[in-house]
């Protein structure tokens, strides 16, 4: 039977390297991870304890295709708490985790041929959800010198029909200050080009307070997620905030290919949304752990990098020392028992030049993962 040639998307390598190192700590070894974007810190025990409860009433089943308005509700109000914006709750749309936010906002913009531009390096499902819906991903290729973000030129060089950005961004960590963000904006307008705001790793942030897209305009489409910031990685649950008039495209749209969000994840969801004290103490782990690698990085050699403003990544110049970046990610594992992820998820290009950290396990695996990498330099590479 013949494959469709739009399901001939690239791996999620950071996938594969996770098998590998679960594959490693079956065999007895001791691995420390910083692969994954996956918080080390669980789920908000409100939320925990709410679903617990929830299921024991066995009370669930299908939810309206939007979600739970109470849910719409509470996070419309998440926007005064976090940006002072008095966010209508009917524009908020429950989705089955930032992905299907991702796969809505697609299907609802763009035509089939449609050419989307997407800051390389960067999160690689962009590319390979836009590929599945028979759309064009358009590598804009990103430089340190600009925290590796996109530049307004970028939308007038690329003939695009939309862009996406991501602030903070996966895997830099770099943040868009809102004269950056307004501007891009603004081309867009001007070009008649959909814009898509990346915002999952908001409340996630160093030193200052992420931008959102709504801030500067209401017409956008805005994705986040629980998974980052509320540590709820596994329920699978996010949102978009999308223009009034298209929140029925969008409904009829999930409606179809989702029914709706999983019930218990909004559940759980609703009760994270009052967890301020326990999330921010995470954040406060996070920032300890960033400070550690900043520190500890340099001395083992690594030099060439973006300091993150934001998420738990730090995204890696490794060209001195291999042009082979998913080889070295191989020995590190293998020798050092660090799992680290190759660049080439992130940049078709010069992803063979490049590694990102996530630091986003407990503090005791950052310092041990550290003291590993310094010492698998020393060996190879003195």
């Amino acid at each position: 039977m013949k494959k469709s040639n739009r399901s001939n998307v690239d791996p999620f390598i950071v996938m594969d390297v996770m098998e590998a190192a679960r594959q490693a700590e079956q065999s007895g070894k001791n691995i420390i991870h910083m692969e994954v974007g996956q918080p080390g810190t669980p789920a908000p025990k409100l939320a925990n304890e709410t679903v617990e409860k929830q299921i024991k009433s066995n009370n669930l089943g299908y939810t309206v295709a939007l979600g739970l308005p109470e849910l719409r509700s509470r996070i419309s109000k998440l926007y005064g708490e976090w940006y002072n914006l008095d966010l209508n709750p009917e524009r908020v749309i429950i989705t089955t985790g930032s992905s299907g936010a991702f796969i809505l906002s697609f299907a609802t913009l763009f035509d089939q041929g449609n050419r989307v531009g997407i800051g390389s390096p960067g999160y690689p499902s962009y590319r390979q959800i836009l590929k599945a819906q028979s759309l064009i991903p358009v590598d804009i290729e990103t430089d340190l010198q600009n925290k590796f973000q996109p530049l307004p030129e970028d939308i007038k060089s690329n003939n695009l029909n939309g862009l996406l950005v991501a602030s903070p961004a996966n895997p830099t960590g770099s943040m868009l200050d809102k004269s950056s963000l307004e501007k891009l904006i603004v081309t867009c307008k001007e070009n008649d080009v959909s814009f898509i705001s990346d915002e999952i790793y908001h409340g996630i942030e160093y030193e200052t307070k992420s931008v959102s897209a709504l801030e500067i305009t209401d017409d956008c489409y805005v994705i986040n997620s629980f998974s980052k910031y509320f540590s709820m990685t596994g329920w699978r649950i996010g949102w978009m905030v999308v223009p009034e008039d298209h929140v029925r495209q969008v409904e009829k749209i999930s409606q179809n290919l989702f029914i709706c969000p999983p019930h218990v994840s909004q559940i759980a969801a609703l009760a994270a949304l009052d967890a301020k004290d326990e999330l921010n103490e995470n954040v406060k782990l996070y920032k300890k752990n960033r400070e550690i690698l900043l520190k500890e990085l340099p001395d083992a050699g690594f030099t060439t990098f973006s300091p993150p403003e934001g998420a738990f990544y730090i995204y890696v110049d490794i060209s001195k020392f291999s042009k082979d970046s998913l080889n070295f990610c191989k020995k590190v594992l293998n020798e050092a028992g660090v799992a680290i992820t190759p660049g080439l998820d992130f940049d078709q290009k010069r992803g063979s030049s490049t590694i990102r950290f996530s630091y986003a396990r407990s503090t005791e695996d950052i310092i041990e993962g550290c003291k590993r990498i310094k010492q698998f330099m020393t060996k190879n590479y003195d």
